[in-house]
């Protein structure tokens, strides 16, 4: 399993990531209510999925665990690129494997040029072209 840890639902606010539906999602917002005459406050989260960019909203129990998806940021280099998929080469470990090109980035993207990339539950997606 990729690397998850433990958060409070009464404790995420926007901008944090967490995992719903088994999808890992940013925080856009969040409302909780206050005890009832019994029992505990209620938390609703909307966020929106990392990689989907689907919207889901669940309802918790304030005190709720709650997994928060671990993001590695890495960096890479493009060395070829095929239709909307990059063959990209880790910085780090120089491991070389194919990526789809985000769509924000396919007019700028070129061979040879650097990008951010995140490893999120093990799927890895292209954040951005690093200009030096």
């Amino acid at each position: 399993m990729a690397d998850v840890k433990q958060t409070r639902a009464g404790g995420l606010q926007k901008g944090n990531f967490v995992i719903i539906e088994g999808v890992a999602c940013k925080v856009v917002d969040t409302q909780i209510s206050k005890p009832g005459k019994h029992g505990h406050s209620k938390c609703r989260l909307s966020a929106v999925g990392l990689i989907d960019d689907k919207k889901r909203v669940i309802v918790v129990p304030g005190d709720e665990s709650m997994d928060v998806p671990v993001i590695d940021k890495r960096t890479a280099q493009v060395l070829s690129i095929t239709g909307d998929t990059a063959n990209v080469m880790d910085a780090e470990t120089f491991e070389t494997f194919d990526m789809k090109i985000a769509e924000e980035l396919k007019a700028e993207i070129k061979e040879g040029s650097n990008i951010l990339y995140w490893i999120i539950l093990n799927d890895k997606v292209m954040k951005q072209i690093k200009t030096e």
